[in-house]
C-alpha cells in the first residue's frame, strides 16, 4: 500500500504541480515560496496518503493543502485582514485540506497562464527563463534539467534559485500584461518553448543527436499554452510547427543514433498524426500575415506534404524564408534560405550568399555555415574544397553525433 500510495503521490504531483504552484502564487505572490509550499503538500500527501488511501480527487487534495498552507503563511506574516482584502475572493474560495472543495478551472487556466508569463519574463536571463520554465511548468527535477542541456546539477540549481530571487527582487506582478508589454512578453514565451524544443530536437552537445524527452515538454507546454491563449495567431503557429517538426523523430536517427539527413530520412516513418495535428493548428494561426513561428511551421508544412525529398516546393520554401529574413533579420534564416535557394535554383547562386555571410558576427563559430558551404561545393565538384570545410564544421560542433557525420562528408568530399 506504500508503495502504491507513494507512486500516486508523485505521477499526480508531476501531473498537477505547474497548476498548483499557479494557484498557491496568487496567494503569495512570490514563485519561489509557492513552489516550496507545493513541496509541503507533497509531503503531506507522502505522509498521510499510504494510511487514509488515496483521495478521489488528488489533485484537488494537493491544491487545498498548498492554498491552505499559504493561507497560514500570509496570516503569520501580515494581519489576516489586510492580506484578506489584497488576495479577495482566492482566500475565501479555499476548503480545509480535509475537504477539499472542487476545483474552478477557470481560476486555474488563469493562474497557470499568469505562472508562464512570470517563469519567462524578460527580466531574466535565457538560461535562467528556460531552467524556472522547465522546472515549474514542465516538473522537470534539477537533475533531470541538468541532464537534459548537459550542464553541472549546482549550475542548473542555482540558475533556478536567482532566477526566483530576480523575479522577487525585480516585484515582478504575478499577471498576463496587456498591450505592448503583452506581445513582447508572449514573445519572451514562445522563445523559451522553441529553444527547448531546438535542444531536444538537435542537441548542442553530448554523445545524443536528439533528446525526444525535452521536444516532448516543450510540445506540451506550447499546446497548454494554445488552449490558454486560443485567439493568440503566433502560439498557435508556434505548436504546428513543434508538431511538424516532432513528427519526424523516428526517422532522424538511424537504430545505432546516427543522424540521418533530410534528404536521406524514410518518410514512412513521419508521424501522420503529429503532422495533421501540426497543419491544424497551422489553419488556427489563421491566413496571414504571418508571424516567425507560424512562418517557420509554412515551411515545415511544404516538407511534410513533400511525399519524396525530390517532390519538395523549393522554390516556396525559399520564397517562405525570405518572408521570415525580412521579419526577423535573422543571419542564420538567411543561411536557411541560401539552403533553399540551392535546391531551386542550383548551388553555385547560393554559394554567392552564403559567401557574404561569411563576416557575420553572429554566426562566428556556427558550425553549420561552413556545413552549408561544404554541401554546395561538393555539389558543385570542388571536392577539396568542400572536404576542408565539413573538417571545419566538425571541428566547431560540440555533439558527438554530428561530429562523425560531419567527418563522414568530409571523407566522402575526396
Amino acid at each position: 500500500m506504500v508503495v502504491t500510495a507513494a507512486s500516486a503521490v508523485e505521477a499526480v504531483f508531476r501531473i498537477e504541480s505547474a497548476r498548483i504552484i499557479a494557484g498557491v502564487t496568487r496567494i503569495v505572490r512570490d514563485v519561489g515560496i509557492a513552489e516550496e509550499l507545493a513541496q509541503d503538500a507533497l509531503v503531506a500527501a507522502l505522509e498521510q496518503w499510504p494510511e487514509s488511501g488515496v483521495p478521489d480527487k488528488p489533485g484537488a487534495w494537493l491544491m487545498a493543502t498548498a492554498k491552505h498552507r499559504a493561507i497560514d503563511l500570509v496570516r503569520r506574516r501580515e494581519t489576516y485582514a489586510r492580506k484578506l482584502a489584497e488576495v479577495g475572493r482566492a482566500l475565501e474560495d479555499v476548503q480545509p485540506p480535509e475537504i477539499p472543495g472542487p476545483a474552478e478551472p477557470d481560476d486555474i487556466d488563469d493562474d497557470l497562464l499568469r505562472l508562464i508569463f512570470t517563469a519567462c519574463h524578460p527580466v531574466l536571463s535565457t538560461e535562467g527563463r528556460i531552467a524556472l520554465t522547465l522546472r515549474l511548468l514542465g516538473g522537470l527535477t534539477t537533475d533531470e534539467i541538468a541532464r537534459a542541456f548537459l550542464a553541472p546539477e549546482p549550475t542548473v540549481a542555482q540558475r533556478i534559485v536567482r532566477a526566483k530571487r530576480a523575479l522577487a527582487k525585480a516585484d515582478v506582478p504575478f499577471e498576463v500584461p496587456y498591450g505592448p508589454e503583452r506581445a513582447e512578453r508572449l514573445s519572451s514565451v514562445l522563445e523559451v518553448i522553441y529553444l527547448i524544443f531546438n535542444e531536444g530536437y538537435a542537441a548542442t552537445a553530448g554523445d545524443d543527436w536528439q533528446r525526444p524527452a525535452l521536444c516532448e515538454d516543450a510540445l506540451r507546454l506550447a499546446r497548454v499554452l494554445a488552449g490558454l491563449m486560443p485567439k493568440e495567431p503566433e502560439v498557435h503557429g508556434l505548436v504546428a510547427l513543434l508538431e511538424i517538426q516532432a513528427s519526424r523523430t523516428a526517422a532522424r536517427t538511424d537504430p545505432d543514433g546516427t543522424p540521418v539527413l533530410l534528404g536521406d530520412q524514410n518518410r514512412a516513418r513521419w508521424d501522420q498524426l503529429l503532422i495533421r495535428r501540426g497543419f491544424a493548428a497551422l489553419e488556427r494561426a489563421g491566413s496571414g500575415p504571418y508571424g516567425p513561428y507560424a512562418l517557420q511551421a509554412a515551411i515545415a508544412a511544404c516538407h511534410a506534404r513533400a511525399m519524396r525529398y525530390e517532390d519538395t516546393d523549393w522554390s516556396t520554401i525559399a520564397t517562405l524564408y525570405g518572408r521570415l529574413a525580412a521579419l526577423t533579420a535573422s543571419p542564420v534564416v538567411e543561411l536557411n534560405r541560401a539552403v533553399a535557394i540551392s535546391m531551386a535554383e542550383g548551388p553555385e547562386a547560393a554559394l554567392t550568399l552564403v559567401d557574404a555571410l561569411a563576416t557575420e558576427p553572429a554566426l562566428k563559430g556556427y558550425h553549420l555555415l561552413p556545413s552549408v558551404r561544404g554541401d554546395l561545393l561538393a555539389r558543385l565538384g570542388r571536392g577539396e574544397e568542400a572536404r576542408a570545410e565539413f573538417e571545419r564544421a566538425a571541428s566547431l560542433t560540440r555533439n558527438e553525433r554530428e561530429r562523425e557525420l560531419l567527418r563522414e562528408r568530409a571523407r566522402q568530399s575526396m
